[in-house]
């Protein structure tokens, strides 16, 4: 097994923002005037250098020393040759891992946690509100809120919240509040009970009761752990390590992988590779999605809430529809119904690619990787395993040779009752039906940016 480390002084010590290079996103609107967001409606969730981040078109940002020393725990993460994984599929392509489960809380998400609980810290907000769906962002964010000696209350999906108890459990020890969602503490939550006391929960709706608490409390600011510019922005420093890695290594991809919910772990991994493809090397990244949340792969690129309450900015993505109800498939970090609009525009643009695999193929394929590479994958992650593991065996049927790159997100060491499924049989691919997405899809609002 071949890892290339960096050492702690070759940490990047800038983000890049992908803004500064790719074509310009809409504006946010907001869901009271219909009109562009202002920084005063954003601010009343977001702190200053978070909005300013969010605006900013600058190419490279500043880390700043307090995050860099809190980073430094556990990066640079190393990247892998996946050789065990290679022998077992029979490939002839070279298969490397950008392992970010070495984090405190086991995944990507850290990267963001800590800088955004650092910003709302010395703003004065020492109180933060945010949604779960697998329990990953709010395990990382209850890590970072506990180094800072911040309050921290999560919404977690409520079928996640029954499915990995063990992420609420981590979540309490760094002294956070989970409710599942949906509660009976927020207008969106008890509504969305009201009409179906049995759901499940989603994403969106855990994002509108968050948003609701720090609405309604002055105290309290929110945090999201994926799709917006700000969490893109600090996700690139995966890609910007792994590229140097694999210049270490003697390498370059020729295809870059990365599961893809919300667009955060996609878009960190892929930037700084976008970058390259923008500037002429050829190198083609690929979003993996599930078959039963196909956002990129069957939604539409139109202007949606982000939430289900419409208490969110309307934002141009591709989407689902924002009242989109996802099945209770197992990888809960994927069940949104919108993605990044960062992702979404290079995705419209062409500029990546974007493919949809159904979850017992996505457990196959995470299961070999834990036998061959010891490391047991996130279900999220495994998408990206698995779309590895397809392009690989075609490449091979083609008679090809390719260097393929993908992000290992996170460990699952919280969902091994979703192994337990897989094992017994419980698991199907449900590929969800065109005509849904379109019942769904007739809800989105209509925007005038005339």
């Amino acid at each position: 097994m071949k890892k290339i480390y960096l050492s702690p002084s070759d940490m990047p010590k800038q983000w890049y923002n992908l803004l500064a290079d790719i074509p310009q996103l809409a504006p946010p609107i907001s869901p009271v005037t219909g009109k562009p967001a202002t920084p005063d409606e954003l601010l009343k969730i977001f702190p200053g250098p978070i909005l300013e981040q969010e605006m900013s078109a600058e190419r490279y940002i500043d880390i700043p020393e307090e995050v860099m020393e809190i980073l430094s725990i556990w990066r640079p993460t190393p990247v892998v040759r996946a050789e065990r994984l290679e022998k077992a599929l029979g490939t002839k392509c070279r298969i490397y891992y950008k392992n970010e489960g070495v984090s405190p809380a086991g995944s990507h998400k850290t990267n963001t946690a800590v800088p955004q609980a650092f910003y709302n810290k010395i703003c004065g907000i020492n109180k933060l509100a945010t949604e779960t769906g697998a329990g990953q962002w709010g395990s990382a964010l209850s890590f970072a809120t506990n180094i800072f000696e911040m309050a921290l209350k999560v919404y977690m999906v409520k079928v996640s919240y029954h499915q990995k108890p063990y992420r609420k459990s981590f979540m309490n020890m760094f002294g956070a509040e989970v409710i599942p969602s949906p509660s009976i503490f927020t207008n969106a939550g008890r509504a969305e009970l009201e009409r179906d006391p049995a759901s499940n929960g989603s994403l969106g709706l855990a994002i509108s009761e968050a948003v609701e608490d720090a609405v309604m409390n002055d105290d309290t600011n929110y945090a999201l752990g994926s799709v917006l510019n700000h969490v893109i922005l600090h996700q690139s420093i995966i890609g910007l390590e792994a590229k140097k890695q694999m210049e270490i290594g003697g390498d370059y991809p020729d295809m870059v992988f990365a599961s893809c919910g919300g667009g955060s772990n996609f878009g960190g991994i892929a930037s700084a590779f976008v970058k390259d493809k923008l500037d002429g090397k050829k190198v083609e990244c690929v979003a993996v999605e599930p078959l039963s949340c196909p956002t990129l792969t069957k939604g539409q690129f139109t202007f949606d809430y982000g939430d289900v309450a419409k208490m969110t900015p309307i934002m141009q993505m591709f989407t689902l529809g924002h009242d989109f109800m996802p099945p209770a498939i197992h990888a809960g970090g994927l069940r949104y119904h919108g993605d990044s609009p960062i992702v979404s525009k290079m995705y419209q643009e062409g500029i990546v690619g974007a493919r949809s695999i159904g979850q017992t193929d996505v457990f196959k394929y995470g299961t070999m990787f834990a036998k061959t590479e010891g490391i047991i994958p996130a279900p999220e992650s495994s998408h990206a395993i698995a779309g590895v593991a397809k392009e690989a065996l075609a490449c091979d049927e083609r008679g090809e040779s390719k260097s393929l790159l993908f992000c290992l997100s996170g460990h699952g060491h919280f969902d091994m009752a979703s192994y337990d499924s897989y094992y017994e049989g419980k698991l199907e691919d449900y590929d969800y039906p065109e005509e849904a997405i379109n019942e769904s899809l007739k809800n989105v609002p209509t925007v005038d940016l005339s």
